[in-house]
């Protein structure tokens, strides 16, 4: 199935019904005074992230969402009803942008969380409410107040542990098939993959991490050359990048280094916050070079680089150095849930101790106490 990962939707909520102004005319109480009700609340429209929806196509075909009105006010005290609330599903990961303005509506991360799109528009009052002892018979009454109308752009974020990237044909496929689940469409030629590919990789039973491989990219990606730039928001939820090089391309005048680096450099014009999250190396593809050759062409490449950082030599095709890899991710993003339980842990601590520090003769304390 094809990948959705971005729409625009318009979402419109209900308005709110009119008030009204009538009169209570009985048998013997020709002038009892005002009896008309309120609006009622038109409906709002909610979004509620559901880890069982997967891609945003239903919205890619269903643009326009309305929330219905509430009913008008009606004489005897009779309030309008309130329209119902729709609730929308959509993926975990999605981001909701106000597509007039840039801001950011709602941020999906849980499964069950929910937001608010459009709000009802409030019910207008009945003249019930304009009575006072020099008014006995008020003929004012409120209408109802429109309910909020926005246009929205929907963006997909996988959620993921660890972010592949790498030019096209680099082994990122062959990969993620070989330590994952997963299972991509695989080929001897390069854009294989369309679209961004999720996979579970198991470490032991009780122990597994999320990789996501997304499609090659190529020089120019940041400007929109290639396919990979489609999916280069993906890797921002990501807390470790692999960046898979072909140490052995097919093209002899490939050089490994210089496509590297020109990948980094698309990294930077995209987001720099990119280049700022912890990535390996991981040097692919050695299975078909000899020891003496594999040991030159690591060292030489390492030595262009500048690397300072960890280097991993694989080859995804026959698992060769996958397992130790995968070791080696497992602990690193124990390591950084650990550090950041230890920081929400100190930041409590320190909260709490404030609180205990307070000195009783504090004028703030005794507000407290009231």
């Amino acid at each position: 199935m094809k990948f959705i990962d971005e729409a625009r939707i318009e979402v419109i909520a209900g308005d709110g019904g009119n008030g009204c102004a009538s009169f209570r005319r009985e048998k013997f109480r020709p002038f009892g005074g005002p009896d008309g009700g309120d609006g009622g609340k038109g409906g709002s429209i909610w979004v509620v992230a559901d880890r069982n929806v997967n891609t945003l196509v239903d919205f890619r075909y269903s643009k326009v969402h309305n929330a219905k009105n509430g009913e008008p006010g009606r004489g005897s005290d009779c309030y309008g009803k309130g329209a119902e609330d729709v609730y929308m599903r959509m993926p975990v990961g999605t981001l909701i942008v106000d597509d007039v303005n840039g801001e950011i509506v709602a941020d999906l991360t849980e499964h069950g969380q929910t937001e608010l799109l459009a709000k009802g528009g409030e019910g207008g009052w009945g003249n019930i409410h304009f009575k006072t002892s020099t008014n006995r018979a008020p003929r004012q009454k409120t209408e109802g107040k429109e309910g909020e109308r926005r246009t929205l752009r929907l963006e997909l974020k996988v959620l993921a542990d660890v972010g592949l990237l790498g030019m096209p044909n680099a082994g990122k496929s062959t990969f993620i098939t070989a330590v994952s689940n997963a299972r991509p469409k695989i080929a001897d030629y390069p854009f294989t993959t369309l679209h961004p590919n999720l996979g579970v990789v198991r470490v032991s039973h009780e122990k597994s991490f999320v990789i996501a491989d997304i499609p090659g990219l190529i020089e120019g990606a940041a400007e929109g050359a290639g396919l990979g730039h489609q999916f280069l928001r993906h890797l921002s939820r990501t807390g470790l990048l692999l960046h898979i090089v072909d140490l052995a391309p097919f093209e002899t005048n490939v050089d490994p280094v210089k496509e590297a680096k020109a990948l980094v450099k698309e990294l930077e014009k995209y987001d720099a916050e990119l280049v700022d999250k912890p990535r390996w190396l991981v040097l692919n593809k050695l299975d078909v070079l000899d020891e003496a050759e594999r040991k030159k062409r690591v060292k030489d490449f390492v030595k262009r680089m500048a690397w300072k950082g960890p280097v991993f030599e694989i080859s995804a095709l026959n698992r060769e150095g996958c397992q130790d890899l995968v070791n080696a991710i497992y602990l690193h993003l124990e390591e950084k849930r650990h550090t950041e339980h230890r920081a929400e842990e100190t930041q409590m601590t320190e909260e709490a101790r404030g609180i205990a520090s307070i000195d009783p003769a504090d004028p703030r304390f005794k507000i407290l106490e009231d």
